[in-house]
């Protein structure tokens, strides 16, 4: 199968190289960056450079990119796609990108279904790319009521190729809400927290949870802005939660109200305890 990959970064180059070592599917790659495109090239992690012109050979096209570039290039390059094939996404919000895609490709005949590999660093580009950066993650397919079930069986396929540990299915909705939850938010809390004055008078004074609570505070505030923004109602929803948390634990401590400090605290913990028991230990 002729597969398309447009966008050559972590995510998409790690899709090119787990695809080459893994699969015999011919993969074409294009990239805004001759640089990027000559390593992919060196490295065998693409076969070709291919133009948009060409994207009428692709059985399959995965976008890399941003949300907002995603929906651009889609909409651009419409008329290029070939008729019958499928073209994928993999960014992490899904709402915005299934109802702006959808619909202009369907008057094409062809299918459109969002994805998101939920798999990353802190890095980002090419170099970091890896042909086991999927190993054990999870694969999440986004698709609507119209689209073909050999579509998601496909996709499916590829995921279990490119050795993802589980493929769940949700709503583009379903997807957003959680995500906001599960990542979103946990970036927003990482970058605020290390804003705190005390930041580099902490040397020597942590035992790991300093390093666990900032490490996605090294973000590349380009493509997160665009994906908070794109999923601004859910995310705003969790980050007015957590204020409202903070508060109460707050107005515990400024109130010398040990008890209800107790019982926020022990709230907390039996929750984490709930949810290591539906999630399994080996998912926290």
């Amino acid at each position: 199968m002729n597969i398309a990959v447009v966008g050559l970064g972590l995510i998409g180059g790690s899709i090119c190289k787990a695809l080459k070592a893994n699969t015999f599917h011919h993969i074409m790659g294009i990239d805004k960056d001759p640089e990027t495109v000559k390593k992919a090239l060196e490295l065998g992690a693409i076969d070709e450079e291919i133009s948009a012109d060409k994207l009428c050979e692709a059985n399959l096209t995965i976008v890399a990119l941003y949300p907002m570039a995603i929906v651009e290039f889609v909409k651009n390059n419409a008329d290029k796609f070939k008729k019958g094939s499928i073209v994928m996404d993999i960014c992490g919000v899904k709402g915005y990108v299934v109802r702006n895609c959808t619909p202009v490709l369907e008057e094409k005949g062809v299918i459109f279904i969002g994805t998101h590999p939920m798999a990353g660093t802190e890095h980002s580009g090419f170099d970091y790319s890896s042909a086991d950066l999927f190993n054990k993650a999870s694969f999440i397919i986004t698709p609507t009521e119209s689209t073909p079930q050999i579509a998601i069986d496909l996709v499916s396929t590829l995921g279990a190729c490119m050795n993802f540990g589980q493929v769940v299915v949700a709503t583009p909705e379903q997807h957003d809400a959680n995500i906001a939850y599960t990542s979103q938010l946990a970036h927003v809390v990482s970058n605020a927290y290390v804003k705190s004055p005390s930041l580099f008078r902490a040397d020597g004074f942590s035992a790991g949870s300093f390093l666990d609570l900032t490490r996605v505070a090294y973000l590349n505030e380009e493509m997160w802005s665009s994906l908070f923004m794109c999923n601004k109602k859910a995310l705003l929803f969790e980050i007015n939660s957590i204020i409202q948390s903070l508060s109460e634990y707050r107005d515990a401590m400024v109130n010398d109200d040990i008890d209800t400090l107790k019982e926020l605290l022990r709230d907390g913990r039996e929750r984490k305890e709930k949810s290591m028991e539906f999630y399994g230990q080996g998912r926290r």
